[in-house]
């Protein structure tokens, strides 16, 4: 037969032990939740960067109505008009075709970017971005369909 005087001491210790963990499973949780909306808050900050480096990428470049929807204009080629007026995407253009040089085709420029030349489809949207800035004076549209950078 066990002493009472260790079983209570063991029943003691055992309470203190189970306050213990309590204790330390309620500070885990917290860690947890803590820890988890950190990782939301990353996303969130990482996300608004991104929304602001586009905004200020496509900043000078005008927004109009077409059809109910937003559309950023691009903007002719003027005496203190930058390049960086011009929607991300045309800057990209632009300096595709200032990469290849000389007079360059639709074609050569989609490859430059990545395209899939074969298809034709992926090359109309192009051509006609092409063609616009020839029409705004960053380009120009050569009688046989090249284009080259202006000076």
């Amino acid at each position: 037969m066990m002493n009472p005087e260790v079983l209570e001491r063991i029943a003691a210790r055992r309470a203190e032990l189970d306050e213990a963990e309590e204790r330390l499973s309620t500070q885990l949780a917290e860690v947890r939740a803590e820890r988890d909306e950190l990782a939301v808050a990353e996303r969130v900050w990482q996300r608004m960067s991104e929304q602001l480096a586009d905004e200020q990428a496509d900043a000078g470049s005008p927004l109009v109505q077409v059809a109910g929807r937003a559309v950023r204009l691009v903007p002719e080629r003027a005496p203190g008009v930058q390049e960086s007026a011009l929607p991300a995407e045309y800057q990209r253009i632009l300096a595709a075709v200032r990469a290849v040089g000389g007079p360059v085709a639709t074609r050569q420029i989609g490859e430059v970017l990545g395209l899939d030349a074969e298809v034709r489809g992926k090359l109309e949207p192009l051509r006609g971005k092409l063609t616009k800035l020839a029409e705004r004076g960053w380009l120009h549209k050569q009688p046989d369909g090249k284009f080259t950078a202006r000076p």
